[in-house]
């Protein structure tokens, strides 16, 4: 069996890949579409081949410029038998070359569980996860908005700030007590200005327009939060949004949410899309009120 990167060349061969099963996968129009856009290269693709024929295929996405940055669909052929065992050592081979173990997104249909063969398809690709050390799992609901536009704020300033320090000195305030699963883990290893300053770095990554962002205050100059209206492949999203403790408990989150979709609304976005942790209970009862409604799941598996 051959462990490698693909060329140009294997392209007819990887488009001919087909995940039957029930979960999201990088298909044929996605892969090229990516390919082009330089979110999937080759040298984050790899495949097990075995006499020319491609038995398995991993597939990372990621920045044109960079490293790796989440796994995006595992494949096995329908003809091996032991899947989990050809997964995990494609997976071990790609993770020593690129010197990291990044994290499994898989999107599902809510519900998931009640679907034995969605239970299936998940269990044999996080079994091969976790033999390389990625069994931490984590749950997002995944929102969509389509329409009914919510009126402006009435207690808020909202404002635009070039200066990505100030965003990243609220960032770190609206950190604090913060139900977000990804924020509290990189808080548990970098200090809270630097975890700052890598979430906007991040943001500012995104297809989303700085301009789009916007700090918010109380008529009388006070920091409330911060909205972050952003965007990715897919089309418009709720970033980020937050409240710093001193203002919490006032419903705020409900203003800095009507803003975001606000402002997608007015530049003609007819859907948008948000994820927020399942834990966080308040969060995904804000998205619901603004009427979001719940449509998947991203299910993202780590090195615990």
């Amino acid at each position: 069996m051959l462990f490698r990167t693909t060329t140009e060349a294997d392209l007819g061969n990887l488009l001919d890949c087909v995940v039957e099963e029930p979960v999201s996968w990088a298909d044929p129009d996605r892969l090229t579409a990516f390919l082009k856009d330089g979110n999937y290269t080759h040298d984050r693709i790899w495949i097990a081949e075995d006499e020319g024929k491609i038995l398995a295929r991993a597939v990372w996405w990621g920045f044109p410029v960079g490293g790796p940055l989440a796994l995006d669909c595992v494949y096995v052929d329908a003809s091996v038998t032991d899947r989990v065992t050809l997964a995990a050592d494609l997976l071990a081979a790609a993770h020593e070359a690129f010197g990291t173990k990044p994290e499994y997104h898989v999107f599902l249909p809510s519900g998931w569980r009640d679907d034995p063969a969605v239970v299936a398809a998940v269990g044999w690709r996080r079994e091969a996860l976790a033999r390389n050390g990625l069994d931490g799992t984590l749950e997002r609901l995944r929102f969509e908005w389509t329409g009914g536009v919510p009126a402006a704020s009435d207690r808020l300033v909202f404002s635009q700030e070039p200066d990505d320090e100030v965003f990243a000195q609220a960032f770190q305030r609206v950190a604090v007590g913060t139900l977000d699963a990804h924020t509290r883990a990189e808080l548990a290893v970098k200090d809270a200005a630097a975890q700052a300053r890598d979430d906007v770095a991040g943001y500012r990554s995104l297809p989303g327009d700085r301009s789009w962002w916007r700090l918010a205050h109380t008529p009388d100059g006070d920091l409330v939060g911060l909205a972050i209206a952003s965007a990715n492949a897919g089309g418009p999203t709720v970033g980020y949004l937050g409240v710093v403790p001193e203002h919490r408990g006032r419903g705020y989150v409900a203003d800095l949410l009507n803003e975001i979709t606000r402002s997608h609304a007015e530049r003609g976005a007819t859907r948008i899309v948000a994820d927020t942790d399942t834990g966080n209970v308040p969060m995904a009862a804000a998205f619901e009120r603004a009427g979001y409604r719940v449509f998947a799941v991203r299910l993202v598996t780590s090195e615990s």
